[in-house]
């Protein structure tokens, strides 16, 4: 089994603790902020999921690499490849939506 453990600072004066342990294929995480408290989306594990290491505080900043590339393969990397894509095609849409409303704005003052 192979763990981790980052110090992250977030919204709260103290960093929060994100810990990753990978046995085999099964990959886990978890976070001291309160979205994951309250079994949320927790974007500090996210980040490091995805090679981010911003706000990590700890001297270990350079084993976000190492967690990261044990996403691969994983159940993780499915779920949050579907959210990368729906976040995409949310912020597409949120773009259209905009677009779409300023035209009828535009619409309404002729």
């Amino acid at each position: 089994m192979d763990t981790f453990e980052f110090l992250v600072q977030g919204s709260a004066p103290e960093p929060y603790r994100v810990s990753f342990r990978r046995e085999g294929r099964n990959l886990s995480a978890h976070c001291t902020c309160p979205a994951t408290e309250s079994g949320s989306y927790c974007e500090h594990r996210i980040n490091i999921l995805r090679g981010a290491a911003d706000g990590v505080v700890s001297a270990n900043s350079a084993d976000v690499a190492t967690v990261a590339s044990w996403l691969k393969g994983t159940d993780v990397d499915a779920a949050l490849q579907t959210v990368i894509r729906l976040e995409k095609e949310a912020e597409r849409i949120k773009e259209a939506l905009s677009s779409a409303k300023q035209t009828l704005s535009e619409y309404l003052l002729d």
